[in-house]
């Protein structure tokens, strides 16, 4: 593998994410051990060619020779490009650079969302909200979640009456605009910030419950099995909507109020079966 000499990456450090793949990228050898930096503490040589608002939103890629700067996919594929020359033509091949800057996009733009910041220093330069994006993500974890629970709901019958095929697009649906008004009378400001944490629950939640269904394929389980499992997953989706309210500085409401959504649908359920 080559390595990439004289470029420095500079990341998001209060990225989770950004920071475990700019790591790896120098622990393979893509890019020399000193080859990352965050741009929280841009280093002097890249100061005066780098965007900054721009790098907050792309991650960039600085030639420290040449002072050019390339970011968010381009960056990527550079670093990729020059480690797996194999590569390059796919790399340089128009409709899949656009689709993967979509992509990268669609992540970059809600990668507070996905992983929270623990913490974020005031002053600090924060990533754009893009509303488009903000509603591409929810409307995509809400169609996944669906589906995965769609299929997981039928393994629950008789213990949970089994619904018609849109019953968990409805549901997840419904849950999106019941704490999005709940939210929006106390605290609009907070909004789509959490309604993209809340997705991100759900969607981690749904995520779970897929190697219970691919057990499923190889050996039969009951029905009380299938729901331990989802009541033990639904646990941990309500300690991880504490976690991340608190982080949103939203108190408790929200977290009893996503609850007692969840009470309601399940007495609806039964009532209407």
């Amino acid at each position: 593998m080559k390595t990439l000499q004289n470029h420095i990456i500079l990341y998001d450090a209060e990225c989770p994410m950004c920071k475990a793949y700019t790591k790896a990228f120098t622990q393979t050898g893509m890019l020399d051990t000193a080859g990352r930096a965050s741009y929280q503490d841009m280093p002097e040589v890249a100061c005066p060619v780098v965007d900054r608002r721009r790098a907050v939103n792309e991650i960039a890629l600085v030639n420290t020779q040449t002072g050019e700067v390339l970011y968010g996919v381009d960056s990527l594929f550079k670093v990729l490009g020059n480690a797996w020359p194999v590569f390059k033509p796919l790399f340089g091949f128009g409709p899949f650079v656009w689709f993967m800057r979509k992509v990268y996009a669609f992540i970059s733009y809600n990668r507070r969302v996905i992983i929270p910041a623990t913490h974020t220093e005031a002053g600090r330069i924060q990533p754009t909200f893009r509303l488009i994006y903000r509603l591409a993500y929810l409307i995509f974890s809400w169609l996944v979640v669906a589906l995965i629970l769609t299929q997981y709901a039928i393994r629950l019958a008789p213990l949970v009456p089994v619904g018609g095929a849109y019953r968990e697009y409805l549901i997840c649906g419904g849950q999106i605009f019941f704490q999005g008004v709940i939210i929006s009378l106390f605290k609009p400001a907070k909004l789509w910030e959490y309604l993209g944490n809340m997705m991100t629950i759900s969607l981690a939640g749904s995520l779970l419950l897929l190697p219970v269904l691919g057990l499923a394929l190889l050996m039969p389980l009951s029905a009380l099995m299938y729901t331990l499992c989802f009541m033990g997953v639904a646990g941990l989706m309500f300690l991880e909507h504490i976690r991340r309210t608190k982080l949103l500085g939203l108190g408790w409401l929200l977290t009893v109020m996503w609850m007692v959504y969840r009470l309601l649908v399940l007495i609806l359920i039964y009532l209407t079966n």
